[in-house]
């Protein structure tokens, strides 16, 4: 899975080089890209201030989790799965439920 400048980002088969989906939603270049624990979504974060939940299976985007008014630089799943977490230059961490998209708790600092 790759994060691109062009404002997308990518799933791959690595044994074989093949590309596998494009993932095209963003509007600015997206700067973090995670895998779920269980391999069946995928997270990308982007300087156009969201973050997004990606099916693994068809590269359809199932969320945007919006609330950040600066760049998100990072994104990353709980171990669990159940959460979202993402890094913006506001200053903030923001915890969102993987499930619902909705955003639980704002961390400030």
């Amino acid at each position: 899975l790759t994060a691109s400048t062009d404002t997308t980002a990518a799933l791959w088969v690595a044994e074989s080089g093949t590309r596998i989906h494009t993932l095209k939603g963003h509007d600015d270049p997206v700067v973090s890209a995670a895998f779920s624990p269980d391999g069946n979504l995928l997270l990308t974060a982007s300087h156009d201030c969201t973050a997004k939940l990606w099916s693994a299976q068809s590269g359809e985007c199932l969320r945007t989790l919006r609330g950040h008014p600066l760049v998100v630089n990072s994104a990353a799943f709980s171990p669990d799965g159940a959460f979202v977490v993402t890094a913006s230059c506001d200053r903030t961490a923001k915890i969102w439920s993987a499930q619902s998209g909705h955003c639980l708790r704002t961390l400030q600092g």
